[in-house]
């Protein structure tokens, strides 16, 4: 599962900087996924929702990120993110994917298009929010460096 999931970011990655629409790389490629900034206030700890993250990553100098798994506080809906923390004094722009899926079925794949986070701020890349009640994880990247798994939620 894993090594798929791995060739699959790569893909992504690869598709991403060349500038290839995702349309073209298949139909379990890729979906629409949005960006939220979120200035100086940190996603989870302002969240009611569950976050499983993975570790942070530095993708380019002073800037981080991380993916995550989302459960509802409700319980019943889960949604994939890729968090940046942008620390630079200067709009840092990057594209983002993550997956999410349960520990048999592949649920969906998002990208957000290269976007600006703001200086000294954060900014995430949301998938599409789905009715799911089994344990999901999310892999996902940050400009070409994958951020691995994140844990079960």
């Amino acid at each position: 599962m894993r090594i798929t999931r791995t060739g699959m970011g790569a893909a992504v990655a690869i598709t991403a900087a060349l500038g290839v629409s995702l349309a073209t790389a298949g139909p379990a490629a890729a979906a629409d996924g949005a960006w939220r900034a979120y200035g100086n206030t940190n996603p989870i700890t302002s969240s009611s929702s569950t976050w499983r993250c993975a570790r942070t990553k530095e993708v380019a100098d002073n800037v981080h990120a991380q993916v995550c798994a989302i459960r509802s506080a409700a319980g019943n809906s889960v949604q994939g993110a890729v968090i940046v923390r942008n620390d630079r004094s200067s709009l840092y722009s990057l594209a983002a994917y993550m997956d999410l899926r349960t520990s048999s079925a592949n649920l969906g794949l998002w990208e957000c298009s290269s976007s600006g986070v703001g200086a000294n701020s954060w900014s995430v890349c949301f998938g599409k929010t789905l009715t799911q009640s089994s344990a999901v994880d999310s892999a996902g990247s940050a400009g070409a460096i994958s951020l691995g798994v994140s844990p079960t939620v």
